[in-house]
């Protein structure tokens, strides 16, 4: 299973990389952009569907993923968004520990994070 998040990080990571290359832009969205973005993505994981097999699961990996991952371009350009990365790095590393998703340490964070996408 760490494998499998491991893999997730990488390839949402890969993913988001990409779709800025081919997005058009000039390559430089801005804090607000990654974290809306980062909330996007929060928005559209659905956490039952993170063991599934199948692609299902995949979808669910690379939606964490890619939260986590713009939230801390976010917050690494613009402090204001610190707290929606902070509270997403917490649900990884939770995550990371407990493999439980329902487990009260990730779900709170998850949570916050949520609470916050819904003020931004």
């Amino acid at each position: 299973m760490a494998a499998a998040l491991v893999v997730g990080l990488v390839v949402g990571g890969g993913a988001v990389g990409a779709a800025w290359a081919l997005d058009g832009d000039d390559g430089s969205p801005g804090a607000a952009d990654d974290a809306r973005a980062a909330c996007r993505a929060l928005d559209g994981f659905e956490e039952a569907d993170y063991t599934k097999d199948g692609p299902a699961g995949e979808i669910a990996m690379n939606r964490f993923a890619a939260a986590i991952v713009l939230s801390a371009s976010a917050a690494a350009a613009d402090t204001e968004h610190k707290p929606l990365a902070e509270a997403l790095r917490e649900a990884q590393n939770q995550h990371a520990r407990t493999f439980d998703l329902a487990d009260p340490k990730v779900h709170k964070p998850l949570t916050t994070a949520r609470d916050i996408c819904a003020d931004l």
